[in-house]
């Protein structure tokens, strides 16, 4: 078994004490990696004693980015435990079963979100629950401790006294669990991927190998927690690496540009989405953005066109590749390369294994086009009480990422599409499937089918093919209702189009493929 340093915040709290590591952009907080450590100390002792939070026991969150949200993680891992960020855009059903399936030992939320929880069931919410705002929630629990620190570390910084009572001992271990993120399952519910203290320091020297993050760097997390993105892309790496952090609670896309500036952030992640509504701020041709050396770009090839925009205000691009099982930092694309080899997500990261195969599992040639599999020790151990998705995911070592690459003769890797029907809508992993199952529930549908199809603003959203029962009727704006009820906004197909049948094979199976040939006819 490896033997490395987990506890990263006692490493920087002695190195660089006073250093910044997380900004709270609207408050003004701050916490220096000292007060973190000793902050997450404390906090992990509360929850032990309060809640009685053991090694492997869940602690889920349901709240928008908070700056409270580092210290109890890092206290939540110290403890051996499991954090489990809860997507706040789902609706009660959804957050049922997640709920229902990493049966958490404490549940932390937001007050906003009590109509949420109370929608989802007494059977789903667990006994303990922890308001993260008021007088007496974790907000002023982490407030009271960091005044305490602060006093307490004017004497520690002058050699004058010992904070010997603010530690506590890390108990997590390499192979142990500290998160699971929840991803829409291709099966129609919600999988909990496993995220292991290895993951996230394999993760995090990958990242920092091809984006040669210093702790004199700075970035802005602004991707919601309840994503793999919110935590693995760049802020536990930057944390891992005594970096500085500001935290947004959500996308603004003028107010990143003004924290550009303001806080000499020297890189940032998105989507292209994102990218291009920040080039469209009026701003953006005033701001300066000097300090950026460089812009990481996911979720989909990022145009030509914007590409262009931002290295004329001088910010170059790097493209690249992940997902939440495996990294989730997997491929990167050197700045020089963002125009020569638009569209590729260049070569996978330093700690990472790839093999191309076909249906038959042979490996490919370079121009071929075929499944990736990846491995590595980055790779989740698997999902939450899910063997059969395990099994189905993860065979011989190797992560089957059900996406479709090729590379060229030299070696740079370009996604061409999905084994499965999943689609990206404004970053957003979208699964039909899962929405075809929840639709299907209507009384008055007879057969559903949902396919990505372009569109400007997300890059993709959903199209729903439906056939009514026999005798009965249903509008658009009935169904559109009706998804409402149940689906996340962004889950929701923007486009319905009633048919009298859907296509199928001689078997008797959907033929999406046709669907998705009449959706391109129709935008030409």
């Amino acid at each position: 078994m490896e033997n490395f340093e987990l506890d990263w915040l006692r490493k920087w709290s002695r190195y660089y004490p006073q250093a910044n590591a997380i900004k709270d952009s609207e408050t003004g907080i701050s916490f220096s990696y000292s007060a973190l450590y000793f902050l997450s100390c404390r906090l992990a002792t509360h929850l032990s004693s309060r809640y009685d939070i053991q090694p492997g026991q869940r602690v889920a969150v349901l709240a928008t980015n908070e700056i409270e949200f580092l210290p109890l993680f890092f206290a939540i891992q110290r403890l051996g435990a499991i954090l489990v960020p809860l997507n706040f855009r789902l609706t009660a059903r959804e957050v049922a079963h997640i709920l229902s399936d990493c049966a958490p030992r404490l549940l932390i939320h937001q007050e906003q979100f009590t109509e949420l929880l109370n929608a989802a069931g007494p059977q789903a919410v667990p006994d303990q629950t922890w308001l993260l705002d008021g007088d007496s929630g974790l907000s002023a629990f982490c407030e009271i401790e960091r005044k305490s620190f602060q006093d307490a570390s004017q004497y520690t910084f002058q050699g004058k006294s010992s904070t010997a009572e603010w530690h506590r001992a890390f108990a997590g271990e390499v192979e142990s669990p500290c998160m699971l993120i929840y991803t829409s399952g291709t099966t129609g519910a919600p999988k909990g991927a496993i995220i292991t203290n290895k993951c996230l320091h394999w993760n995090s020297i990958n990242t920092q190998l091809r984006l040669d993050i210093t702790r004199h760097d700075t970035t802005i997390s602004f991707a919601p927690f309840f994503h793999t993105g919110g935590w693995n892309v760049l802020l536990t790496p930057f944390l891992h690496h005594g970096a500085s952090t500001v935290l947004l609670r959500k996308f603004d896309a003028r107010r990143i540009l003004e924290l550009i500036e303001k806080e000499r952030v020297t890189k940032i992640f998105g989507v292209p989405t994102m990218l291009d509504m920040m080039a469209r701020e009026p701003l953006f041709e005033s701001v300066d953005l000097k300090s950026l050396r460089f812009a990481v770009v996911g979720g989909e090839p990022m145009p030509i066109d914007l590409i262009n925009t931002w290295e004329a205000k001088g910010v170059p691009i790097r493209q690249g590749y992940g997902l939440t099982e495996f990294g989730p930092n997997v491929f990167s694309l050197n700045e020089e390369d963002s125009l020569r080899k638009s569209g590729s997500i260049g070569f996978a990261n330093f700690y990472v294994e790839t093999r191309v195969v076909n249906d038959g599992g042979q490996e490919v040639s370079a121009g071929e086009i075929g499944e990736l599999l990846l491995k590595g020790p980055v790779c989740t151990p698997g999902y939450w009480n899910n063997p059969e998705a395990t099994a189905e995911a993860i065979k011989n070592g190797w992560f089957h990422t059900g996406d479709l690459v090729r590379f060229d003769e030299e070696g740079y890797f370009y996604v061409a599409g999905r084994k499965k029907d999943m689609y990206k809508s404004g970053g957003e992993n979208v699964y039909p499937v899962e929405i075809e199952r929840f639709l299907s529930t209507h009384p008055a549908i007879r057969e559903i089918a949902v396919v990505g199809v372009p569109d400007v603003k997300w890059g993709e959203v959903g199209k729903a093919f439906v056939t009514i029962q026999q005798g009965m009727s249903l509008t658009t704006d009935e169904l559109a209702k009706f998804c409402e009820s149940g689906l996340a906004r962004f889950k929701i197909p923007r486009h319905i189009e009633f048919l009298p049948e859907l296509p199928k094979s001689d078997s008797g199976k959907i033929l999406k493929r046709k669907l998705r040939d009449l959706s391109r006819i129709e935008t030409l």
